[in-house]
């Protein structure tokens, strides 16, 4: 881990900065931009929801510390690899699904496929093979922020954890987009070149299957073979990208992000449009997560992905005290952050 990572703490940043972006969405989500405004104001002053001194957050924040415990678990027992992580992370995605905390308009997908892991039938055949929803990639960013791990061990994570309940190949190359993305922003990448990267990760493992993380998960689809299927995935993803890189520089901060790259209710648009809103104020986290949480689309997970991204790349520092100080679960997202920052 590099002096610079440790000095900003990137993972507590990603992981605050996830959280207030979907604190700050949650108001947000199924309204348009007229009814945002007229509800919280000008965009760029909206103020972070608090009732009763708690800034609350939707099953976005909870699935990635349900993801970030298990990572936590699996690595606690020795190096990371596929039979560990999928007991923890199963479980730990059970529990979710039993929580009486579970009251955030949880997504379809993650709950009929966590009823399903909640039996003793093989994880593959729990997974929505047919679901790219955004729910896979809103949760991923830990695994872009555990310190040690290698590229193989980062990607297959990051697939698998969306296998489990996305097993659309697009939301698995979505996933794992993200995490390589809140991965390069930690280490220090420059923003202005972050889309090239991530275009240049895609077409590079456009014809890998992760069948060590995977398993035979690609025969539960249409696809002829397990090339197809993973090719379906990356290729939809770079589609996006290549519009996201068409206009980052050129967007209108002013208008609704989502009219660039898609209201971000799947996968692909979802990591698409939360880059553009990071890419437009990547020195300004606040004004970036305002951006966010003013889309008529999946406000809440676009604002935490652009969370994720901003604190990634500023740290701990980007998020004012008197924000992070009231969000939900506060002690468990800095004690995690401390953990990989350590």
């Amino acid at each position: 881990m590099t002096m610079a990572r440790r000095t900003k703490q990137a993972a507590t940043g990603a992981l605050f900065g996830l959280a207030l972006g979907d604190a700050l969405g949650f108001p947000t989500e199924f309204n348009d931009v007229p009814q945002i405004l007229a509800k919280c104001g000008p965009w760029r002053s909206m103020e972070l929801p608090v009732r009763r001194g708690t800034a609350y957050v939707t099953d976005d924040t909870q699935m990635t510390l349900a993801f970030a415990r298990g990572i936590r678990t699996a690595m606690d027992r020795g190096v990371l690899a596929p039979p560990r992580l999928v007991r923890p992370l199963r479980e730990e995605y059970v529990d979710w699904y039993h929580s009486p905390e579970n009251n955030r308009a949880p997504g379809r997908t993650c709950m009929v496929a966590c009823r399903l892991l909640d039996t003793d039938r093989l994880w593959q055949d729990a997974s929505q093979i047919h679901s790219k929803g955004c729910g896979a990639n809103m949760r991923v960013a830990p695994i872009g922020l555990v310190p040690g791990l290698s590229d193989e061990q980062r990607a297959g994570a990051a697939q698998l954890q969306s296998a489990l309940t996305h097993g659309h190949p697009t939301a698995l190359a979505a996933s794992d987009l993200t995490a390589r993305a809140v991965y390069l922003l930690a280490q220090g990448a420059d923003p202005a070149g972050l889309v090239g990267r991530l275009r240049s990760y895609a077409y590079e493992n456009r014809d890998r299957y992760h069948e060590h993380w995977l398993g035979d998960l690609w025969t539960r689809s249409q696809d002829p073979s397990a090339l197809h299927f993973v090719r379906r995935g990356w290729d939809e993803c770079l589609a996006v990208l290549e519009r996201l890189d068409a206009v980052q520089r050129t967007a209108d901060p002013e208008l609704d992000p989502c009219e660039y790259t898609g209201d971000g209710w799947i996968a692909e648009e979802a990591l698409a449009t939360a880059l553009l809103c990071f890419l437009l104020f990547p020195d300004e986290p606040l004004t970036a997560l305002r951006r966010a949480a003013c889309t008529r689309g999946d406000s809440d997970s676009i604002a935490a992905l652009t969370g994720a991204f901003a604190g990634a790349h500023l740290g701990a520092d980007a998020w004012p005290a008197e924000w992070t100080d009231r969000v939900e679960y506060h002690g468990e997202l800095l004690t995690l952050g401390a953990l990989w920052d350590a």
